[in-house]
């Protein structure tokens, strides 16, 4: 028995309401795709890698659409496989240089070197609250939804998390960390 993509659709509406999975999913990628790319482009530091990792976690999201479609935190998952994904590359593809000790401001290759190298080192889940809040620009609210976490839980790990990074950075590089805000 052939399906007829055209009828699947219409019944899909109709019983919906709304668009189809197709549609849905094109706007929802057209939607997200540009902020999984802009957080991937951050952690990464390379715009064809982080084309690369923000197509993944869509087509990752689109090979579980059906379950994905309905979550009530759809950006937040997307973004957190996008976030797993680029730290993911990046363990793959680690410089072969160690960190210099003394870094200088306004060398932005260096400063993402060291700052991949910090959030390396974070345990999981602050690792992952940090780049969510900070490299996302995701609210605290909407970290704690994509990660099944409660609000305080985000704040206890972005707060630990940024303070081991400026440990790990030290002093000069300390104007780079944010101060964790609520938001």
């Amino acid at each position: 028995m052939r399906v007829n993509p055209a009828a699947h659709r219409a019944v899909y509406r109709k019983v919906n309401g709304g668009a189809g999975p197709v549609e849905a999913f094109e706007e929802t990628f057209t939607r997200m795709f540009p902020r999984a790319f802009r957080l991937a482009r951050r952690i990464l530091g390379d715009s064809a890698a982080a084309e690369d990792v923000a197509a993944e976690a869509l087509a990752r999201a689109y090979a579980q659409w059906p379950k994905v479609e309905s979550l009530p935190y759809r950006d937040g998952w997307v973004l957190r496989v996008t976030t797993n994904l680029a730290i993911d590359r990046l363990r793959r593809h680690r410089p072969d240089q160690p960190v210099p000790a003394e870094l200088l401001a306004e060398d932005a290759l260096v400063l993402r070197l060291a700052l991949t190298a910090a959030l390396r080192s974070l345990p999981r889940r602050q690792r992952q609250a940090v780049a969510l809040r900070y490299l996302g620009e995701m609210s605290e609210s909407e970290v704690a939804q994509a990660l099944d976490v409660s609000v305080g839980t985000v704040k206890t790990h972005t707060h630990r998390g940024l303070a081991a990074l400026r440990t790990r950075l030290g002093p000069e590089m300390a104007e780079v960390i944010p101060v964790a805000v609520d938001g």
